[in-house]
């Protein structure tokens, strides 16, 4: 009985927690009901709606970030990229490169078009040089005869002289038995002149010449021999006269001292007539013909311009810095440049339709351009989007084009596009973002199709708490490049002296990486110009032992790194050759420090290089990409850095 009571019990209290556990069931399903409407509610009020329907407005979205979806244009609160509107195009028969928007949207994501057209269009080519002698002005004064320099008629550097006067007195032994030898012949040639055998005359004749012409070959001229004869004595002194009217560059004897055939005494320039040489990268090549002309300036004369004509391009190519001189002949009446000033010069070429430069009669139509912002680049693709017309909506398609060479603001366009049509000009990358975010083909995604892979714009995948993984062949793996901060790296003490040089590339480098992040064409050429001239001046005799070895490997890289970024024929191909030569650099300065206090900083961006991601060094702290410029400056973030103070702490 005492069990059954017992076994009543515990079915009793079972019942009771079933029924518990049902209830408790029922109410969770009604709390979460309530909440899901709750939400719903808020959602709809937040995005400005009264009351459901399909008239919803416009979501703008990120493209790398497809989870954030706003109401409103704006910035993209994790990349800072420009939001892009998102669109349901599922009602409508859209080609794989096609996006449809509303006019809103279009107005919103400030979209703006611009025709193409046929226009005449110039290059503008950036040249750096400097002023030279004319070497067919210049000349060399040396001894033609041994002896001793009694007078130096003129005594100092930098004396203006005329053709034909006096610079040398110089007494020579050797001339004066010369001087007697003629006079002797001139004597046998008068007694034996009514001789009645004509071989003893034309002996006589041939010795009076033969001594003339030694004395010819010793410098005197004829002016000169004809006065000896006339004075009938011979002379120990022989007056050295100035082949031509210029300036003594160069005084390289004193009075008193003993010269032998050939020994130089002065140099003359004459600096009416200069020579300017410019170095030309081998892209500019096409934009430069001999017998154009050039206009130029100097520093030391702010504010005048002058010309030259080319009269000579070198066949032959530098490969250390990639260029080719190109000599201009320059009029210098006026005296106003001085061999060794810096040259700044610019040509301007008009171009014919195939980007080549227009002769001076122009006969062919003029280029098909469109603004050089409507063109994304990537690699040797260029992609534009045309609006299409007669579209009830505002429709975009992308196209892949065939560029020419750029003129200035402009793309010359060899294929791809017809004359009248219209591409956008401000707003394309929101379009690709766009088509990228719907799988479609774009710049970036080629082939279209799949999913936007996840895009995170700090640290690289791989990295925990800030430091990069160690594994390379996890990363590898995982198809990304391993970069140079990834491997073990040995780190030399350095002498101050070279880490200032190598600190003068460091200055070089952040020249290009600025002049890229800025989409500053022009400037990015000058500045891989300035940081091969300062790899060059780098002294390796600073370097001793192990130090010296791993600075041979570094330099050959760096030489062929910065070689390849100053032959590209674009700013997209400096951009590809900058990733390499920003893993050098990094390398190198990580073995061997560098001149400075600022911290040197370490940045990647997982979009670049195709998706594989790309670093580069600066030193703001702020975000500015060379790989895509404006269209994406703040993607990538900081990964390591070097300071002075811990750079010596690791040096061995």
């Amino acid at each position: 009985m005492v069990a059954s009571q017992f076994t009543r019990r515990i079915l009793s209290s079972k019942v009771l927690i079933a029924s518990l556990i049902v209830v408790a069931f029922l109410l969770g399903l009604l709390v979460r009901g309530d909440g899901n409407e709750q939400r719903m509610e808020m959602t709809h009020v937040e995005a400005g709606h009264t009351e459901p329907g399909p008239q919803d407005e416009t979501i703008w979205t990120c493209s790398m970030h497809p989870q954030i979806k706003l109401p409103k244009p704006g910035k993209c609160p994790i990349c800072f990229m420009d939001l892009i509107p998102l669109e349901d195009n599922s009602e409508t028969d859209l080609g794989p490169r096609t996006l449809s928007l509303s006019k809103a949207a279009v107005a919103l994501a400030e979209i703006q078009t611009s025709p193409v057209e046929r226009q005449t269009v110039t290059a503008e080519v950036r040249l750096l040089g400097k002023v030279n002698y004319d070497e067919t002005r210049y000349r060399t004064i040396s001894a033609w005869v041994p002896g001793r320099i009694d007078t130096l008629f003129v005594d100092y550097t930098g004396t203006a002289v005329s053709k034909g006067d006096r610079l040398v007195s110089l007494y020579s032994p050797e001339l004066y038995a010369t001087q007697a030898e003629l006079f002797n012949a001139l004597q046998g040639e008068r007694e034996l002149r009514n001789s009645d055998h004509e071989i003893i005359r034309q002996t006589a004749t041939a010795t009076v010449a033969s001594s003339r012409e030694r004395l010819r070959l010793w410098g005197l001229t004829s002016n000169q021999i004809s006065t000896i004869e006339r004075r009938g004595t011979p002379s120990y002194h022989l007056d050295i006269r100035s082949p031509l009217s210029g300036i003594v560059v160069h005084k390289n004897a004193v009075e008193g001292m003993y010269v032998q055939t050939g020994t130089r005494i002065y140099t003359v320039a004459d600096l009416s007539h200069v020579w300017v040489t410019l170095d030309a990268y081998e892209s500019d090549l096409i934009w430069l013909r001999v017998g154009q002309t050039i206009e130029f300036s100097v520093e030391a004369i702010p504010g005048r311009k002058f010309q030259g004509t080319i009269v000579f391009i070198d066949p032959i190519l530098n490969e250390k810095t990639r260029t080719v001189m190109v000599r201009l002949d320059v009029d210098n009446s006026v005296g106003l440049l001085k061999p060794g000033m810096f040259v700044q010069a610019t040509a301007v070429v008009p171009l014919d339709q195939g980007g080549r430069a227009l002769s001076d009669k122009v006969t062919d139509e003029p280029p098909l351009i469109i603004p050089a912002s409507a063109a994304l680049i990537t690699g040797k693709r260029a992609v534009v989007y045309v609006r299409l017309p007669n579209q009830e909506k505002p429709t975009f398609e992308g196209r892949e084009i065939v560029l020419g060479p750029r003129a200035g603001d402009y793309y010359i366009v060899e294929s791809g596009l017809q004359e009248g049509e219209l591409v956008v000009a401000k707003g394309n990358f929101k379009l690709d973002s766009a088509l990228q975010i719907q799988a479609k083909p774009s710049m970036m995604n080629p082939d279209g199709g799949g999913s936007v892979p996840g895009h995170d714009h700090g640290i690289p995948s791989g990295s925990t708490n800030g430091t990069p993984a160690k594994n390379d062949a996890a990363r590898e793996h995982r198809g990304h490049e391993v970069s140079v901060q990834d491997k073990p790296m040995m780190q030399f003490t350095a002498p101050s002296a070279f880490q200032e040089q190598l600190g003068a590339v460091l200055a070089g480098y952040l020249e290009i990486q600025a002049a890229l992040a800025g989409d500053d064409d022009r400037q990015s050429r000058d500045a891989v110009h300035k940081a091969a001239r300062a790899l060059q001046a780098v002294d390796m005799r600073l370097l001793e032992g192990e130090a010296h070895l791993a600075w041979m490997k570094d330099l050959g890289l760096l030489q062929k790194a910065i070689s390849s970024v100053a032959g590209a024929d674009d700013m997209a191909g400096r951009r590809e050759a900058f990733r390499p030569l920003s893993e050098s650099l990094w390398a190198t300065l990580r073995h061997f420090g560098y001149h400075g206090h600022q911290t040197v900083r370490w940045f990647h961006c997982p979009m670049a290089n195709s998706g594989a991601g790309a670093n580069w060094i600066q030193i703001a702290e702020t975000t500015a990409n060379p790989y895509y410029g404006a269209s994406m400056l703040l993607c990538g973030s900081q990964t390591d850095s070097i300071s002075a103070a811990a750079r010596a702490e690791g040096a061995r």
